[in-house]
């Protein structure tokens, strides 16, 4: 599922907006990168836990040639999945039903007393012109001069 299929889905949440939806989900996005890049973690419950990670340097070796090389040190993003998740995907825990988007009832009009319409009176029905065209103008064959030996 990629970014904009994860809007889809969550459409229906927001009253169909994708709009909105699309908000959301950058606003979550957008504070979880602040926080690791902070250096905090995000832990979500039953979920998993994102995190910044200090790599250090060390020694790695060139697949090409064999040579041995210095990797330097690098801070990584690394997501710990909570028990909760690995459950699931391993079949060991079933989920519960999706949560369905809220419907706001549509507010009722109010009753109208009836009102005695007079019969709808017949409009008379204008006839399209219909246009004829003009037959295509051609244009005269160019000559050939001949050349003279």
């Amino acid at each position: 599922m990629n970014k904009a299929q994860f809007i889809a889905a969550l459409a229906p949440h927001f009253n169909g907006s994708k709009k909105e939806a699309a908000h959301a989900v950058d606003i979550v996005f957008d504070t979880i990168v602040r926080n690791m890049s902070a250096g905090n973690d995000v832990m979500i419950n039953d979920f998993g836990k994102f995190k910044k990670v200090d790599r250090k340097a060390r020694m790695g070796r060139n697949p090409f040639t064999g040579e041995t090389i210095k990797i330097k040190a690098s801070k990584k993003a690394r997501f710990l999945p909570a028990k909760a998740l690995k459950e699931v995907i391993a079949g060991d825990r079933k989920l519960g039903p999706a949560p369905k988007p809220e419907v706001k009832a549509a507010p009722k009009p109010a009753a109208k007393k009836a009102a005695k319409k007079a019969p709808a009176k017949k409009k008379a029905v204008a006839k399209k012109k219909v246009a004829k065209k003009a037959p295509a103008k051609r244009k005269p064959a160019k000559k050939v001069a001949k050349k003279k030996k």
